[in-house]
């Protein structure tokens, strides 16, 4: 770690010790349009809808996305940041998208804006970018439909599949049965831990065959059952994909299918760092205020030095995370060749950081920390969660290492 870090980390920490409330640092420079996304996120996490299963007292208090409630409706503001305007959507860059994942993983908000509106809708943008759909009028309408916030797409992919790595097919395609409309297809077959597949409307499938194809699947057609998962994160929860002959329409295949999953992996990998990032910062400020007037020996326990060597150890890997996440959503937004590297190294930093962070927010909250009625835990659960999503740091690591032609390590 450079000494200037250090000396720095350590400013940080004293000067909170000390009581002091703020610390001031050079502001970056921010646009109306960031702001206004900041807000935008925020207000997802804050309306998200609470329940209470009755039965579950596991999943008691357990925020979900409830169409049509408060949380949904901001959802929807933000769902269509991605798509071009001529479709209605707001034709933001992977910049824009990146800040509203931010906000919604420091709100550990139970939205499908991962599945949909970054998964899905990059998949069908590649599509539509490359001219290469079976059929415009469908991925158009699609695509229309995202940014208006009336349809909610997942891409059917294992939540752990890794950017650079081939997903291999596992629906079956049959021809359409007697009575069919022209150009349905039969899909059977089933995909496990698919991420934001539950509240979806539409399914984008993965299918077998030569060549491997795209398939649009409405998610109420008969012959698709989705079983949800029990999971360690129920904020965002995972399930079972199964279809029995479900009648699904092909958008696109060979080289088009691939490059679309391949594109939807690599922005949902940026994405995801991003969100937590923004976890990473949130816990970061929850627990820099418990510790501040948390008292004990009659002084402020931030103010012992194991915990303020703790959490400047962690401020500096929060702010390392930030550049990796935004260098990585920088070089989407740009089209950057050496995007490949920056979304690995973002990922793996990212997810270490999180990981880290949802750690000590528990550990230095003390006993309040380890209960449900705290939202700690929750933290916890989506960082590690996320850190098995779409690539674990180690997976990450070794792709940046294959990437920059670093040497194989040695005995």
């Amino acid at each position: 770690m450079a000494s200037a870090q250090v000396k720095t980390a350590v400013l940080f920490a004293g000067l909170f010790a000390e009581g002091v409330t703020e610390v001031v640092e050079p502001a970056p420079t921010r646009d109306h349009t960031e702001i206004a996304l900041e807000q935008m996120g925020a207000e997802i996490g804050r309306h998200a809808h609470t329940i209470r299963l009755e039965g579950r007292p596991r999943l008691q208090g357990l925020k979900v996305f409830v169409p049509g409630d408060i949380s949904s409706a901001a959802f929807f503001l933000a769902a269509g940041l991605l798509v071009p305007e001529e479709l209605g959507g707001a034709g933001a860059s992977f910049r824009e998208a990146a800040v509203v994942a931010e906000e919604i993983g420091r709100s550990v908000a139970p939205v499908p804006y991962l599945g949909s509106a970054v998964l899905a809708t990059v998949a069908l943008l590649s599509i539509e970018q490359a001219g290469g759909a079976d059929d415009e009028a469908v991925v158009s309408e699609l695509l229309a439909d995202l940014a208006a916030g009336t349809t909610t797409a997942a891409l059917v992919i294992p939540f752990a599949s890794m950017p650079g790595v081939r997903v291999e097919p596992t629906v079956r395609i049959g021809p359409g049965a007697q009575g069919d409309d022209e150009g349905i297809y039969r899909l059977s077959g089933s995909v496990t831990g698919v991420a934001d597949a539950l509240p979806a409307d539409v399914l984008i499938i993965l299918g077998d065959g030569v060549p491997g194809a795209l398939y649009c699947v409405r998610a109420a057609e008969t012959g698709v059952d989705r079983t949800p998962l029990v999971s360690l994160d129920m904020t965002r929860q995972l399930c079972d994909v199964t279809l029995d002959e479900a009648a699904g329409r092909r958008i696109a295949a060979g080289l088009h299918a691939e490059q679309a999953v391949a594109a939807a992996l690599q922005a949902g990998a940026a994405m995801l760092a991003a969100e937590q990032l923004g976890i990473a910062e949130r816990a970061l400020e929850v627990t820099l205020a418990y510790v501040k007037q948390r008292y004990q020996f009659a002084r402020p326990v931030g103010s012992f030095q194991a915990l303020k060597h703790r959490l400047a150890d962690w401020w500096v890997a929060v702010n390392q995370a930030r550049a990796a996440s935004r260098y990585a959503a920088a070089c989407l937004a740009d089209g950057d060749p050496d995007v490949a590297v920056a979304v690995a190294m973002a990922k793996a930093v990212c997810s270490d950081t999180a990981v880290l962070a949802g750690q000590e927010m528990i550990q230095l909250h003390g006993g309040i920390g380890f209960t449900w009625e705290h939202p700690a835990h929750l933290y916890l659960k989506r960082a590690k969660s996320s850190s098995i999503g779409l690539g674990t740091a180690d997976r990450h690591r070794a792709a940046l290492a294959s990437l920059v032609a670093l040497p194989p390590a040695t005995a």
